[in-house]
């Protein structure tokens, strides 16, 4: 048995199987249809009350964020200041110095869950995130080459990063072109290419003087340090226009689980569909990435933990995006409070909680497997 069939079933998945259909999946939930019956939507009590519940935490990390630090604020103030009925300094904290990082914080962690729960499905697997396979790596890529060798501005900064997640998505399509976006291969393919750029990323900060590699690894943790209403902006108008493209997919990504023979059945074209949504995840993370630097492991974490938290069998993208944000929005108070005055950037606390549940993860996969 060949390396990559005995790796795809320990993982309990079938090799390269695009036709074969899966186990049909129980579906459940209150069916709500327009007059015309054109629009319909399936909801689930258990999805509701779990979103409402991250949505009430999400709340109350934010007020929690916005009313306490350096310069102390009461619930009435910072609301007055939201409000715009406040100009003086209560205003001045909240609008302009925490409201734009909340706000980073908020966009960044629901791309970044999304672009997860996207690529997770579509690999069938729930280690097919960005950041395991390769894209991050690739706008990190694009960031490094624009710090050392072209002296970018910040904005030029983001921008390689965007480039840089892209080129990458562009050529993992490239070398499975003509073989399908099939998940082992998908992600077998982006680990290669992740380790690739991973090496290229040590060359160029082997190459770059002493403040060029400060500078850049400073980027590389990953922090939502300094961020304006510039950077709350750029994620947030990406947010409002690559979310509804993704909700809107997310059907035929439910029919996708189910097998390309049980998609096409259904009407789904499953190459397009694959395609698209393939384009929606990496922009996702590429433009997540390109504002704070990589923050690892929110888009493998929060797909899974929203899942389980849902029982939803299929991908649950709303509840995604709520525990992603958060998760990166609750890391961050904690990494501002806890450990002041030090200024602890909001990825080394992802990262650390990240590992020990990919450590989790992997036990519990081999324990299934083995079941």
């Amino acid at each position: 048995m060949s390396a990559a069939k005995e790796a795809a079933r320990s993982a309990g998945k079938a090799p390269d199987a695009p036709t074969a259909a899966r186990a049909p999946r129980v579906v459940s939930g209150t069916v709500i249809r327009s007059r015309a019956g054109a629009v319909s939507v399936r909801v689930r009590g258990r999805t509701l009350a779990a979103s409402a519940a991250l949505l009430g935490l999400l709340l109350a990390v934010a007020l929690v964020t916005l009313s306490t630090g350096d310069f102390e604020l009461t619930v009435g103030e910072v609301l007055r200041a939201v409000l715009g009925q406040d100009s003086g300094g209560a205003d001045f904290v909240v609008n302009t110095l925490r409201m734009p990082r909340l706000l980073t914080a908020l966009g960044v962690g629901a791309a970044l869950a999304v672009s997860g729960a996207v690529l997770t499905s579509l690999t069938g697997n729930s280690l097919g995130s960005p950041d395991i396979i390769g894209f991050t790596n690739g706008s990190a890529v694009g960031a490094l080459v624009v710090i050392i060798v072209l002296h970018g501005s910040m904005t030029q900064i983001a921008l390689g990063a965007l480039v840089g997640g892209l080129a990458t998505a562009a050529a993992v399509y490239l070398l499975m072109l003509g073989r399908g976006l099939q998940g082992f291969r998908l992600i077998v393919v982006g680990i290669g290419v992740s380790a690739l750029l991973l090496a290229v990323n040590s060359y160029l900060i082997t190459r770059a003087t002493w403040q060029e590699a400060m500078e850049a690894q400073a980027w590389l943790i990953g922090s939502l340090g300094n961020r304006g209403w510039q950077h709350a902006n750029a994620i947030l108008l990406a947010v409002a226009l690559l979310l509804p493209a993704a909700f809107l997919l997310s059907r035929r990504l439910g029919m996708l689980e189910m097998g390309d023979v049980t998609a096409m059945a259904l009407g789904v074209n499953a190459a397009r569909t694959r395609t698209a949504l393939l384009i929606v995840g990496v922009a996702l993370a590429a433009v997540a990435t390109a504002v704070t630097g990589p923050i690892w492991f929110v888009a493998l974490a929060a797909p899974q933990l929203a899942r389980r938290l849902t029982g939803a069998s299929g991908p649950a993208l709303a509840p995604a995006a709520l525990m992603g944000a958060l998760l990166l929005a609750t890391s961050d108070l904690a990494a501002q409070r806890l450990f002041a005055p030090a200024l602890l950037p909001v990825g080394t606390a992802t990262g650390t909680l990240g590992g020990l549940y990919l450590i989790w993860l992997l036990i519990t996969e081999s324990r299934k497997s083995r079941a």
